[in-house]
């Protein structure tokens, strides 16, 4: 069985409520169908109450839809966002029709209120309008102290990582996160993949240099990283910097770093900037045909999850699938 399918598994054994603000779009419908089926979560679709036509699948008892317009707590969730947001310059008018109107905001106080496990959107919003809605309504983990965007690879027929399971970051949030922010991107990341992969994390600090063979701001940069996320974090193995053959490839991190406990084990990914981070997802996704899940947005204190808006139905189900499993 594929990773992937084990996290639907495990996800069925407890079954959790996970937001999907996107009944608008077909893509949502079609993972519903499949998440009721399969018994993968409990669902909260938010919108009109004529969307249940849609949904075909049987367990009607494990979805609830939710208007915002007709939804029995909406004065209350309204002067609570509202007083969130005043400190910022927000009227209460301003607070009413942002949980009224906007489905990302309603359904990131529902997850806020504790009725949901998470959310999952960006099949037809924006990284920036999905991560806005998060920091606005969700509070953030202050021992990590920055959120990040980290995928869920599974590299098929791989010898490397996790038996070809990693977590990439930060590859959708930060364009140029500093050493403070990387480091927390790092130990964020690491513990991502224990949650997930129940394996210990290997993090690898990414650069154009392996311990010292070349010189630069951005190798300076890792550099600090490293010894920020060991001071953060000392019980987990995080080493760096490392070109990327040196983190996965044993023979390599043999001839050019042996004494490190990382070098050719790496089963998690930092990279020192979200360019990079951004095209070596993409890049192993399409030439690898790995599965991609995210990004999985680290650092709040309760799960969600942004999607690209070229996902599919299954893309959805397997962000679900993970977000409840990180409640």
């Amino acid at each position: 069985m594929a990773f992937l399918d084990r996290i639907r598994d495990m996800a069925s054994r407890d079954l959790k409520t996970v937001v999907l603000p996107e009944s608008d779009d077909e893509r949502t419908i079609e993972a519903v169908d499949e998440i009721l089926e399969k018994k993968i979560a409990r669902i909260i679709l938010i919108g009109k109450d004529d969307i249940r036509k849609k949904v075909k699948a049987s367990g009607a008892d494990h979805l609830d839809i939710v208007d915002p317009l007709k939804y029995k707590d909406l004065d209350s969730m309204i002067s609570e966002y509202y007083e969130l947001r005043k400190a910022k310059g927000m009227t209460p008018e301003e607070a009413k029709k942002a949980v009224s109107e906007d489905s990302l905001t309603f359904g990131a106080m529902l997850v806020r209120r504790g009725l949901a496990a998470g959310f999952v959107a960006g099949a037809n919003h924006t990284t920036p309008n999905v991560i806005r809605a998060s920091l606005r309504c969700l509070q953030i983990d202050k021992s990590i102290g920055v959120v990040s965007g980290a995928f869920l690879m599974e590299v098929p027929h791989s010898q490397y990582g996790e038996n070809g399971v990693f977590v990439f970051a930060d590859c959708g949030v930060n364009p140029d996160p500093n050493p403070r922010q990387l480091a927390g991107i790092a130990v964020s990341s690491a513990r991502l993949f224990k949650q997930l992969v129940g394996k210990k994390p290997i993090v690898a600090l990414l650069s154009y240099s392996t311990k010292g063979s070349a010189e630069g701001e951005m190798v300076e940069k890792v550099r600090k990283t490293v010894e920020r996320a060991r001071e953060m974090a000392p019980d987990i193995a995080i080493d760096g910097e490392f070109q990327v053959d040196s983190a996965l490839v044993p023979e390599v991190a043999l001839l050019k770093c042996a004494n490190s406990e990382v070098a050719g084990k790496a089963n998690v990914l930092i990279f020192p900037d979200l360019t990079s981070g951004n095209i070596c997802y993409k890049m192993t996704q399409r030439l690898a045909g790995a599965r991609a899940v995210g990004p999985l947005l680290t650092g709040f204190t309760k799960p969600c999850s942004d999607l690209s808006r070229g996902c599919s139905a299954e893309d959805i189900v397997d962000a679900v699938a993970i977000t409840a499993l990180r409640s």
